[in-house]
């Protein structure tokens, strides 16, 4: 059997096994399409179904979550923790509480983990979890009453050399403080089993910046690397979370104009370049809609429907939203308005047709698992610090985390190269990620 009959039939088994779960199918097929040179030279992948054991979860938790709401009624939530790989370490990776997470999102997300945790060149594995469970509109002791009864189940599955569950979509410090002294509480245990903690219980500087940060630096190499910088750039940037915030932050600070940004209602386009007082004023403290900036700005354009954003004309697209915010259609607008440059702050944000528009028009395209590491990366560094009882500074943690980005780059793109793929980060993303897993579960047996 050839390595291509090899990929084929695992796929056919993920869909066949995973029914009605297609975030979950295109994430394990993206990654599969990539390894038919790895296979190729390395046929003991093959010989110990590697393939076969890497697209199935170690372990899948689904669970009630249920809580008393501010009028006394009892409400259920579902809850879920996929513990994906622990080949090169602790399962790791957030939780997001959002009405659209279920089995095939969990599932994706933490597939998709494993390869960008190995990217990071930590020893961390994949996971990923969460809840259909929605904090918007709900009150602060609603989120604290939900996430303590979240966590008196999760906590059986999770510790600091098993599983580090962080934040995600939904789950901010707030969250996390919430969950981590329930856990505490429960355990009597006072460690690393969650990151993205405050600052006064162990917390890591620099980590509500990391994701949008290591997305500029990762950026930033892939521009060098192609003759190109960031100053006098045109950016555009969808979302309006921690990753669009800092993404924007660190890009403004390289010299590019930040013109518009975007939450679920709609998008903001400011000319003149956003204010990120007034969003960070926005969304971190206030939480509003977006729509607020114009009370601020009248200058500044609002515009309903969040899908507009793209019809901006830029140099640089940042997809920092959720994940198939970008179609072929949208894809071709980009590239339509001159778009040199496309890199992915969220999971998965941009659809199969979509990369293939941005390959096809030779737009510079870095793919999430690669470009949005930093978070994770930060989370491990936390992880270190709560182990070794320390508090690095701002200044050291970001340039580890430069570091580390820095080095994604250069691993992802050797890896492309190395396998005949020149430029395509997509498959050097995959391909570098995989072999580091599939070494590591080689050495270790059939577990």
């Amino acid at each position: 059997m050839d390595q291509q009959q090899v990929i084929t039939g695992v796929m056919e088994q993920v869909t066949k096994r995973n029914s009605g779960e297609p975030l979950f199918h295109q994430a394990v097929l993206e990654v599969l399409e990539s390894l038919d040179q790895v296979l190729k030279r390395r046929p003991e992948y093959v010989e110990a179904g590697i393939l076969a054991r890497i697209v199935e979860p170690e372990r899948q938790i689904t669970f009630r979550v249920p809580w008393v709401d501010d009028q006394g009624r009892v409400q259920v939530n579902r809850g879920f923790r996929v513990q994906f790989n622990s080949a090169i370490g602790p399962y790791k990776g957030g939780l997001r509480f959002h009405p659209s997470v279920n089995q095939s999102v969990v599932k994706f997300l933490g597939f998709e983990q494993i390869f960008k945790n190995a990217l990071t060149g930590l020893p961390i594995g994949g996971g990923k979890g969460g809840s259909d469970f929605d904090p918007k509109e709900k009150s602060e002791n609603e989120i604290m009453r939900f996430c303590q009864s979240f966590i008196t189940e999760l906590y059986r599955h999770i510790g600091a050399d098993v599983d580090v569950p962080a934040g995600d979509i939904g789950v901010g410090g707030r969250e996390i403080g919430y969950m981590y002294g329930q856990y505490k509480r429960i355990t009597g245990l006072y460690g690393g089993v969650l990151t993205g903690k405050g600052l006064p219980y162990g917390g890591s500087l620099t980590r509500t910046e990391a994701t949008g940060y290591g997305l500029i630096y990762f950026l930033d190499e892939m521009l060098k690397a192609n003759g190109q910088t960031l100053a006098g750039k045109t950016v555009v940037i969808s979302g309006s979370g921690n990753v669009a915030i800092y993404a924007a932050e660190k890009a403004q600070q390289n010299g590019a104009l930040v013109v518009a940004m975007s939450d679920s209602n709609g998008y903001i386009y400011d000319p003149n370049g956003i204010n990120l007082g007034t969003m960070k004023q926005i969304k971190e403290i206030e939480r509003k809609r977006i729509s607020t900036y114009t009370e601020y700005h009248p200058k500044a354009e609002y515009h309903e429907g969040f899908q507009g954003i793209w019809s901006i004309k830029c140099d640089i697209a940042l997809p920092c939203a959720t994940q198939n915010e970008l179609d072929g259609k949208l894809a071709a607008q980009l590239a339509e308005n001159g778009v040199i440059a496309v890199a992915e702050g969220a999971n998965m944000p941009s659809m199969p047709e979509a990369i293939k528009t941005f390959q096809t028009n030779k737009i510079l395209f870095a793919p999430s698992k690669a470009a949005n590491a930093g978070g994770v990366a930060v989370s491990a560094l936390e992880m270190s610090q709560n182990s070794m009882r320390l508090s690095w500074t701002f200044e050291e943690v970001d340039a580890k985390l430069k570091d580390i980005m820095v080095n994604i780059y250069a691993k992802t793109n050797m890896a492309a190269w190395e396998y005949g793929y020149e430029g395509n980060l997509v498959k050097g993303a995959n391909i570098a990620g995989f072999l580091k897993v599939a070494n590591a579960m080689l050495a270790q047996g059939i577990v």
